[in-house]
């Protein structure tokens, strides 16, 4: 495949997310094969996972305007909690409509 033809989902993650689907899908999606694999206990790979798909989602939302998509990336990787990323995001677009 052509490096311009990569996705640029793809393209957004770290290389342990990379390895971390390599694996996924080497062990046919089987989170039990995961966590055997990595030492770790189920819950642990399945939190893994459900961070991977919002950073996939996160980067398909590319058209979002660039602070909204910082915040919710800094939330997706635990730099902040998910109730202050949902207070600065409507406080953000609350003040964005009131300017109009």
């Amino acid at each position: 495949m052509d490096i311009d033809k990569i996705p640029q989902w793809i393209l957004a993650l770290e290389p342990e997310d990379v390895a971390f689907l390599k694996n996924f899908v080497l062990k046919s999606g089987s989170l039990k094969e995961i966590a055997h694999l990595y030492d770790v206990s189920y819950p642990t790979v399945r939190l893994r996972l459900d961070k991977l798909i919002q950073k996939i989602e996160l980067s398909d939302q590319r058209e979002e305007e660039p602070f909204l998509t910082f915040i919710k990336g800094l939330a997706v990787d635990s730099r902040i909690d998910l109730e202050t990323a949902k207070i600065i995001i409507e406080k953000y677009k609350n003040e964005k409509e009131e300017s109009k």
